[in-house]
């Protein structure tokens, strides 16, 4: 049997791009069983694991049901594993649904609902919120929205761990963040 060049021309294309999905399938995990900490609803608690563990803080997912923003978040996003090893290093993570009757305890250890926790004591309205709290449960940043990309998240990452934001905004920080490297 004589295979024609374009047969085989077709053929190493096809297995080019077979492999290549392999490997782009390989850099993601489920976030929800490899972003996010399982926890029992009570934030007290997490706050001191979260110092006993050496991390930075807490970062809580606000979000919804049917919310289009928080599933491409989850599936461009949180799933990428240098975003789940760089945010598991340093926070404990947590996701609450603003809708939520779920019962919960703030970082206060003051029982509250889910809902309540989102609209009354951090002013959650749209989704999704990404909180970032101190080891003594004060909120020092709140970023409302998707990131445009892994690499932003993982930059609002950065500008947390470094406590920029007792020095500046994000955007400033992103700004100067992309001029030094359009300079490099």
């Amino acid at each position: 049997m004589i295979i024609s060049p374009v047969y085989k021309s077709l053929t190493f294309f096809i297995l080019c791009f077979a492999l290549m999905n392999i490997s782009i399938a390989s850099t993601t995990k489920d976030p929800e069983e490899h972003f996010f900490d399982s926890n029992f609803g009570d934030f007290a608690e997490e706050l001191q694991t979260a110092k006993e563990q050496g991390k930075e803080g807490v970062l809580i997912f606000f979000e919804m049901d049917e919310c289009p923003f928080c599933h491409w978040m989850k599936t461009n996003v949180l799933n990428q594993e240098k975003v789940q090893a760089y945010f598991k290093k340093h926070f404990m993570i947590f996701t609450v649904d603003i809708e939520g009757d779920v019962e919960i305890t703030n970082f206060q250890g003051k029982a509250t609902t889910q809902k309540d926790f989102a609209f009354k004591e951090n002013r959650v309205r749209a989704t999704p919120v990404i909180a970032f709290f101190d080891l003594q449960g004060k909120r020092v940043m709140r970023y409302t929205g998707r990131t445009s990309t892994a690499e932003e998240f993982l930059l609002l990452g950065q500008f947390i761990v470094d406590k920029e934001y007792k020095n500046t905004k994000f955007s400033k920080y992103k700004r100067a963040f992309s001029k030094s490297k359009a300079n490099k």
